[in-house]
């Protein structure tokens, strides 16, 4: 994409998909490719810095005889995620009207 992400945009898509379900770190990875070609290793410090402003918490599960680290998204993450949406819809309807010929303010 032509587009990059920006940090509360990377909060945003990773706590939306959090949201949905608890995953772990490599399938939000993937999930988040789609929208930017990120390295997965940029996604682990977003990750945990948002495990340290309590919106994130996590647990393990085994599969095929490992641990698997599993995100769960808190009360205060998903207030966070709400913010970040409503935000990014009025900024995405902002740049639909620029691009659409918008001139009015």
């Amino acid at each position: 994409m032509a587009f990059p992400l920006n940090a509360p945009m990377f909060d945003l898509l990773v706590l939306s998909v959090i949201a949905e379900s608890d995953t772990y770190g490599y399938q939000i990875s993937q999930i988040i490719k789609r929208a930017a070609n990120t390295k997965d290793s940029t996604l682990y410090p977003v990750l945990r810095r948002l495990q340290e402003q309590h919106f994130l918490e996590t647990y393990d599960q085994q599969y095929q005889g490992r641990n698997r680290k599993y995100y769960t998204i808190t009360d205060s993450g998903k207030c966070y995620q709400q913010e970040l949406s409503r935000e990014w819809n009025r900024y995405k309807t902002i740049i639909d009207d620029i691009v659409k010929g918008g001139t009015t303010k």
